[in-house]
């Protein structure tokens, strides 16, 4: 079974980057120029070196290594920014930025959703519920503070964040979103998440289904990331 499966895996993770390659040229029609120049031109620095210091035998293996590896950090840097611009702006681009988070995260996409396409998506993990709000500013804090209070009733002592995603005055752009979401201090234990999640099932259970909104395929900035960390 492993063997067969393995083929599948490679297949499968090819296909990922080449997505994203052609997801990233879209935006960045000359990312083929620029990942060559990147791997030719550390190669011709070893190679420069091994010529000089000797031996070539050495130098050069070592500069394509660095260089394939060069070549795929600013492959994965490029794919970021590309699926950012395309959903940047899109209702339900926060969702599909907090998607990105790993292991450990627990994110569940519009828990609230007007009919003004003001939307709340929630964040369980370490620093406890992370409330975040994407649409018009005003309208937006005011479903907020209505979910921190629901939120607050069954939490249980455990801390209700609230964040607004956005590139407004007091707003996490969705460029920095994760990374903000990753650094907020940490409050709750492993088994203290657990039970948190059994108490928001409750409040779930309660409130009617809400549809997310239409937008950009969700699972593009996902899948991007998983193919640049080989997953």
């Amino acid at each position: 079974m492993a063997k067969n499966d393995a083929p599948a895996e490679k297949t499968s993770r090819l296909k990922q980057i080449r997505s994203a390659y052609q997801l990233t040229k879209k935006s960045d029609p000359r990312i083929g120029l620029i990942l060559a120049g990147i791997f030719l031109g550390v190669v011709a620095i070893f190679f420069a070196l091994g010529w000089f210091v000797g031996p070539l035998m050495v130098w050069i293996p070592l500069g394509v290594a660095l260089g394939f590896l060069a070549a795929t950090i600013i492959f994965g840097r490029r794919v970021e920014k590309a699926a950012y611009s395309q959903i940047e702006g899109q209702a339900g681009a926060a969702a599909s930025a907090l998607q990105t988070l790993r292991r450990g995260w627990n994110v569940t996409p519009a828990v609230a959703v007007t009919k003004n396409a003001d939307i709340v998506h929630r964040v369980v993990g370490r620093p406890g519920i992370v409330l975040v709000g994407e649409g018009q500013a005003s309208r937006v804090k005011n479903l907020l503070a209505a979910e921190g209070k629901k939120h607050n009733r069954v939490a249980g002592g455990a801390p209700v964040i609230q964040i607004v995603a956005g590139t407004g005055e007091g707003e996490i752009d969705i460029r920095k979103l994760t990374k903000h979401v990753m650094k907020l201090p940490q409050a709750l234990q492993p088994s203290e998440i657990t039970d948190l999640l059994q108490r928001l099932k409750a409040l779930d259970a309660v409130r009617p289904q809400v549809p997310m909104p239409k937008g950009p395929v969700p699972t593009s900035m996902k899948g991007a990331r998983q193919a640049m960390k080989g997953r």
